[in-house]
């Protein structure tokens, strides 16, 4: 079977190495099923307890096994500076794969319970798809990897990267972050790395969202329009915070009519309706702190356009501290950081 195009300038052009740590080679993974079947890991999951999971996960390490995935909380890299703080769209923060003779069959199993509790239940299937359907379908945690930063009990992070995935667990270690820190997804449905408009997205989990932010767009008058509508997209990781004082792409949403806003809440539901119950009122909190959706700004880009059809590929949800940036060609990455603290940085 021939594999798919993967093609992608910013997903091709992001390899990730960490010079100072040796190559440790670990045994493929077997042609398994994505999941890791276990009375332990669905219970843990159901209980959506990802946080004691990470610090069961971090006590079962061995001594060589932390000194390659577990790092200081402020572990500086000599080329990226603090690692913790990074995202990307296609990277592997440590090498060995969880999937893999490097970790045990039970160290497998709690991973891949946290990754099941970072989601709503219906949406593991989902995302299980967009990673296989990315990889070539290897199975789940052939293709990604894990860092511990801190440690649990006391400050600590844990961050699941692979393609098109950097997601987090931090048990409120940062209370001005949701989510711990930037997340990442994407997703490659077709066997093509552009497309054609007239048969949409065939297959991505994602672009419901896309389709259901347009209806915004059509509600809008002329004038608006004008405003919302811009010419040139952002740079791709350019989802850094700007602060109060920064200038937002696009038309604000204290402009928008009560109808054209209870839209875009039904778009910001749809957003993040995947993610656990937890994360989705952090974002709340944030948002609330600096001033809700109001105090944001809301830009479509014509650059981009696949079909030059007027139906918008990549838009962008822009505020003090809140940016959720939906790049869909030529497929889609989505870029996600929120805080309620304008000063954190952001190590992209």
């Amino acid at each position: 079977m021939s594999k798919r195009n993967l093609s992608c300038p910013d997903c091709d052009g992001d390899s990730f190495e960490l010079d100072r740590r040796n190559f440790i080679k670990v045994a493929g993974a077997t042609a398994a099923a994505a999941a890791l079947p276990s009375a332990l890991r669905a219970a843990d999951a159901a209980n959506g307890n990802p946080e004691s999971l990470v610090k069961k996960l971090y006590d079962s390490l061995t001594e060589s096994q932390r000194k390659e995935v577990a790092f200081a909380w402020d572990h500086q890299d000599d080329k990226l500076g603090l690692l913790r703080t990074r995202v990307s769209n296609n990277w592997q923060i440590t090498k060995p794969e969880i999937r893999s003779d490097y970790y045990t069959k039970d160290q497998q199993e709690i991973c891949r319970a946290i990754y099941e509790g970072l989601f709503q239940p219906d949406w593991v299937k989902q995302i299980d798809k967009q990673l296989q359907d990315d990889t070539n379908n290897r199975p789940w945690g052939s293709a990604q990897s894990i860092a511990l930063f801190g440690k649990p009990g006391e400050k600590f992070e844990m961050v699941m990267t692979g393609r098109h995935l950097t997601v987090r667990v931090d048990g409120n270690s940062i209370d001005s972050m949701a989510f711990g820190g930037p997340v990442f997804h994407g997703h490659q449905a077709s066997q093509t790395s552009g497309l054609n408009e007239k048969i949409g997205h065939p297959g991505n989990i994602w672009w419901p969202q896309a389709l259901e932010a347009n209806k915004v767009f059509e509600m809008l008058d002329g004038k608006q329009r004008e405003k919302a509508l811009v010419a040139q997209l952002p740079a791709e990781q350019s989802v850094g915070f700007r602060g109060t004082d920064g200038k937002f792409p696009g038309i604000s949403v204290s402009e928008l009519s009560a109808d054209q806003k209870a839209q875009l809440q039904k778009t910001v539901k749809l957003v993040f309706e995947p993610y656990r119950n937890t994360d989705q009122d952090e974002v709340k909190q944030c948002l609330s702190k600096q001033g809700g959706l109001d105090a944001c700004s809301l830009a479509f880009y014509a650059q981009g356009d696949i079909g030059d059809d007027g139906v918008w590929d990549n838009w962008r949800l822009e505020g003090p501290a809140f940016v959720f940036y939906f790049r869909g060609s030529p497929h889609v990455h989505m870029w996600v950081n929120i805080g309620s603290d304008p000063a954190v940085k952001l190590n992209a």
